[in-house]
């Protein structure tokens, strides 16, 4: 061996084991950190921080232990829309017969949703000549995914699945010192406000009835001007009010045993990374819901969301390293359960699956955007990731870049804390910064 040779074996020798001794260092220092930091000790906590460039762990924690994921449950739904939906919603399904248009909702959220810029269907329904004819579905989707809250139900987080939504399938009620009544958009909703004449307060409030689309509102002389969001109970009914008293012009109610949509025609309605953009953003359940309801269409001819979990389960998610539980699209349900290292198995799958400038700008970026604008601060974002909270939960997990060039993979898992989110947070903060300097 010439002298050349044995100088560079031993310079990789020494750059492996500087590697190694590194890469345990910084394992330590989180193990440490999950033991000794004070939020941690509270609940329990799981993380799995892969190397997918090395095919190997860089630390792991519980990472085989099953944790109520929250909203982290979203990236499940991300991928069954990347795998089922295209890149363009369906926003109606329509058939035209004689001087009639017959139409059935596809569970498309842009409909008259003032968070997303799509006037297609409007546009569509309000220039048609013919008599305009909605036909609900023959099964419908339970309006509440199993294991939600039942007493979230006056919530802006918790609004109705549909098949047909509209206006996000929620009414703002707003306050203003010129009106002594709220004003409801839509419009269609102010003849159902009560003043609730036995609450008393300082605050402008507006509770709707659990079982009905009747809202008590409470608006004091000195209350400030602000809106209030609140779920209304969604029906076939409403739908072709809504529609009646938004287009100006009759809506009416066909059985749908007596329509054929076999030969019908599709209209796109908006972009789905549009969709996803903004449900992976700021967490938006509503499109999380919907998106899993629009899949089902695709796949059958039911909107009912246990038709796409299946679906995505048997055919693109069992190659998973455990069984995971998934009911809902959204994460509103406790019954999800997901394991870190499955939920990094999962986003090393989405990216494969989409290039990394979209999928970077489609997630939330650490101090600049989404829901983790106020957090994982720097001067270029390392951390693209989903949060997920609900109470006494807070998950995080994504892609993180580190200062020498490497993409990892991670998630990070804490349930069943004591403390404030944002004690967790400063925790988990600590763990992944380290990484992102050392690693």
């Amino acid at each position: 061996m010439s002298f050349l040779k044995l100088v560079l074996q031993i310079i990789l020798i020494v750059l492996i084991f500087s590697s190694c001794s590194s890469s345990r260092k910084l394992a330590m220092e989180a193990q440490n950190t999950l033991q000794d930091y004070p939020a941690f000790k509270t609940g329990f906590s799981g993380i799995y921080i892969y190397d997918p460039a090395e095919k190997k762990v860089v630390f792991e924690h519980n990472s085989e232990k099953y944790f109520t994921p929250a909203s982290n449950t979203k990236l499940f739904t991300f991928y069954a829309g990347l795998k089922i939906l295209g890149d363009s919603a369906v926003g109606l399904e329509y058939i035209v017969k004689e001087d009639s248009l017959i139409f059935r909702g596809t569970g498309d959220p842009s409909f008259l949703y003032d968070k997303l810029k799509s006037t297609a269907v409007f546009d569509f329904l309000k220039e048609r000549n013919e008599t305009l004819y909605y036909v609900p579905p023959i099964h419908e989707e339970k309006h509440f995914g199993p294991g939600w809250s039942w007493d979230d139900y006056n919530y802006y987080y918790s609004v109705e699945r549909a098949a047909m939504p509209l206006f996000g399938n929620y009414a703002t009620f707003t306050s203003s010192a010129e009106d002594t009544v709220p004003v409801a958009k839509p419009a269609y909703f102010n003849r159902y406000l009560v003043k609730d004449s036995l609450s008393s307060g300082s605050s402008f409030t507006v509770v709707r009835d659990h079982d009905q689309n009747k809202f008590l509102y409470q608006q004091p002389a000195e209350a400030e001007n602000r809106s209030r969001i609140v779920p209304f109970i969604h029906s076939s009914h409403l739908v072709t009010a809504l529609l009646s008293d938004t287009l100006q012009k009759p809506v009416k109610i066909l059985d749908p045993k007596k329509v054929d949509f076999s030969n019908s025609k599709l209209l796109y309605s908006i972009p789905t990374d549009s969709l996803y953009k903004r449900m992976l953003q700021v967490s938006d359940n509503f499109i999380a819901e919907q998106l899993l309801l629009m899949s089902s269409r695709v796949l059958s001819d039911s909107l009912k969301t246990d038709i796409a979990i299946d679906y995505m389960i048997k055919n693109h998610l069992q190659d998973l390293s455990q069984e995971i539980k998934w009911v809902d699209g959204s994460g509103l349900s406790i019954y999800n359960k997901f394991t870190p290292k499955t939920v990094v198995q999962l986003l090393e799958k989405i990216s494969k699956e989409v290039p990394q400038k979209r999928l970077f700008e489609l997630l939330p970026a650490g101090g600049e955007s989404g829901t983790i604008k106020n957090f994982y601060k720097a001067k270029e974002p390392y951390i693209y990731a989903k949060t997920g909270t609900i109470s006494n939960v807070h998950a995080l997990s994504g892609y993180l870049k580190t200062k020498s060039g490497k993409v990892l993979i991670f998630s990070f898992m804490n349930n069943n804390y004591m403390v404030p989110s944002a004690e967790i947070k400063a925790g988990m903060e600590i763990i992944l910064r380290d990484i992102h300097l050392n690693y």
